[in-house]
């Protein structure tokens, strides 16, 4: 099995989460913010696991205010954001770094060249990763890839 699956992460309220919890499913791992040029992003992201949740498909956002100060937010102040503003039931987690020295293991992990042909630095907020059932990164998509984009690959990976 994928290393993926040995990260532990919080919730919005500091509850560590074991991804192990998402093996068997696709999930598309994004570092979000509210006040960002990408921030609509939630609305289509929310599409797209009303339209694939019930098949196997998880969401996973992870708030980061590394990109301008475009999340400055506490966690609790996010998750109303996200849903009064965006509908989002996914899962939102708590707020991380991305990049440097104090990033999150998962996400030093999705950047790192071992993990994948689609390491290297994040460059702006709504960069999404794309995992397979099997807990390998198949994709990363950048910030100007929107969400309608992902559905075909989303809905392949679905079907094996």
């Amino acid at each position: 099995m994928s290393k993926l699956y040995d990260f532990v992460v919080k919730d919005s309220q500091g509850i560590e989460q074991s991804l192990s919890q998402y093996k068997g499913k696709v999930i598309l791992i994004v570092n979000g913010a509210s006040k960002c040029g990408f921030t609509p992003q939630y609305e289509g992201l929310q599409k797209l696991y009303q339209e694939f949740h019930d098949k196997g498909f998880e969401i996973l956002g992870f708030p980061c205010n590394q990109f301008a100060w475009q999340e400055r937010g506490s966690d609790e102040e996010i998750q109303q954001f996200c849903k009064l503003n965006y509908g989002v039931t996914f899962k939102v987690f708590s707020k991380i770094k991305v990049n440097g020295k104090a990033a999150a293991p998962l996400y030093q992990y999705l950047t790192s060249q071992e993990a994948s042909r689609f390491g290297g630095k994040i460059n702006w907020n709504f960069t999404k990763f794309l995992i397979d059932q099997n807990g390998s990164i198949v994709n990363r998509f950048e910030p100007a890839v929107t969400p309608s984009e992902i559905s075909e690959p989303i809905k392949d990976l679905l079907e094996k």
